[in-house]
């Protein structure tokens, strides 16, 4: 399915780093949705397209990989530190985690013994701490047990707790560089919200950092200074304190993204049928991208 680069420049809006004529190369094309990118400590990058039940894999200099089936539903996906790969699945509503030899393992299905609604995105923290959303969208309203959407947190012993219950629906969900805030971005009220997060993993003081986001907020990444990197109407980067530095546009309307290469400098967006690539000369937050340091 790959395509062969296809080059485009695009003009960002001016700020402290000129991001003016970047070169954005198409790596894969022709998918049906593709999400849930994510970069592996092994030197590669994962992504789905939910619609299809598979799982790519893009290889730097070598291209993609023949895709692997994932019957619930593919959606967001995260590695840890130990390169196991962490995955939502929306129509099995499950979190699975493949070890580097291929065993999976459910690791969250239920909460109080209600099924989850359908899981969309998820971040580990390096501890081992991994947070996610399960909101629920179209047809996927029609099947909710729960009478709410959640954030929950997953603890380093397989515990799974409720970080929050909303009315609007949570999507994508990042953390801070120091793992001390979390971050989770709200599609019906198109703002991003944040928690703070204690050594142990509990989170506490919701409060809203970013509003008036144009489109629905998908993905969320931080870069090393804690800058907010948000897939919605556009690719938009936010300062900590929730100001707009830099916006670009796409042709396509970006559902998700993720830094990766070895020195997490380049940016992977997922848009609908396409997956770009952008050197975009900014480091990723290693809190939400695994390398092999």
């Amino acid at each position: 399915m790959l395509s062969s680069a296809a080059a485009s420049v695009f003009a960002i809006l001016a700020a402290a780093q000129d991001f003016t004529n970047i070169k954005v190369e198409r790596i894969a094309a022709g998918l049906h949705y593709a999400e849930g990118p994510a970069w592996s400590p092994d030197g590669f990058l994962t992504f789905s397209d939910t619609v299809t039940n598979k799982l790519h894999k893009f290889i730097p200099g070598k291209g993609e990989a023949e895709p692997a089936d994932v019957p619930g539903g593919p959606s967001g996906n995260a590695y840890d530190s130990q390169g196991r790969l962490y995955t939502c699945e929306i129509r099995e509503r499950r979190i699975t985690r493949t070890s580097k030899n291929g065993k999976v393992e459910v690791i969250a299905a239920r909460f109080e013994g209600k099924r989850f609604n359908a899981p969309n995105d998820l971040v580990i923290r390096r501890d081992g701490h991994v947070y996610f959303t399960d909101p629920a969208f179209g047809n996927q309203q029609d099947a909710r047990e729960m009478d709410y959407y959640g954030i929950f947190h997953i603890t380093p012993k397989g515990e799974i707790e409720l970080v929050a219950k909303w009315k609007t629906r949570p999507n994508g969900i990042a953390l801070s560089p120091n793992g001390r805030i979390l971050y989770v971005g709200d599609s019906d009220a198109r703002v991003i919200r944040a928690f703070d997060l204690d050594r142990g993993g509990a989170a506490s003081n919701e409060r809203v950092v970013i509003e008036k986001i144009a489109g629905v907020p998908g993905g969320l990444r931080t870069d090393e200074k804690g800058n907010l990197w948000i897939a919605a109407k556009m690719v938009g980067v936010y300062s900590p304190q929730g100001q707009l530095i830099n916006q670009f546009e796409l042709s396509e309307t970006p559902s998700n993204l993720a830094f990766g290469d070895a020195d997490l400098e380049t940016l992977f967006i997922t848009a609908r049928t396409t997956v770009y690539r952008v050197r975009i000369g900014v480091k990723g937050s290693s809190q939400n991208s695994s390398t092999q340091n």
